[in-house]
């Protein structure tokens, strides 16, 4: 199985102690924790919406999306504003590393199985300065209908 498609530059950010990654090509901004709006009803793992310069923007909590403990915000938390399917998501991380190029050689299958509910979202693993970080496909984040419920709460 050939990596070729899959390498290029990410995003590499934290959560709960475990390097994760989204493909530089959707990220569109990173920005701070910011005051937000709850929505009723939604999903435990949509924390609300923010006004981004005008923008709607709901917002995933990705510790409550992996069924990780939830943390109290803090000045690393972090929001990644992604484009999925033509919907700006941002998406709560404990903190954002750096953006760094990884080859096709230190791409590897994703395992089959983890401890957490991540692994049916992640494309790949990668290796970076000896370290795993797990690449994780946008894509596979919501099913069609929460990516609709998302999209109708900008």
């Amino acid at each position: 199985m050939g990596f070729e498609d899959k390498a290029g530059k990410y995003l590499t950010f934290v959560l709960d102690d475990r390097r994760y990654a989204f493909s530089i090509k959707s990220v569109i901004e990173i920005i701070g924790i910011q005051d937000i709006t709850p929505v009723p009803e939604s999903p435990v793992y949509m924390k609300g919406i923010i006004n981004l310069r005008g923008r709607i923007i709901p917002l995933i909590d990705m510790r409550l999306r992996f069924k990780k403990e939830e943390i109290p915000y803090n000045k690393r938390t972090s929001i990644i504003i992604v484009r999925i399917n033509e919907v700006d998501i941002g998406f709560i991380v404990d903190r954002v590393e750096e953006v760094t190029d990884i080859s096709a050689e230190e791409l590897s299958p994703p395992p089959v199985v983890t401890m957490d509910g991540a692994s049916k979202y992640v494309m790949a693993v990668g290796k970076i300065k000896g370290d795993i970080v797990l690449l994780l496909d946008h894509d596979k984040l919501f099913s069609r209908s929460e990516l609709k419920t998302l999209s109708e709460s900008n």
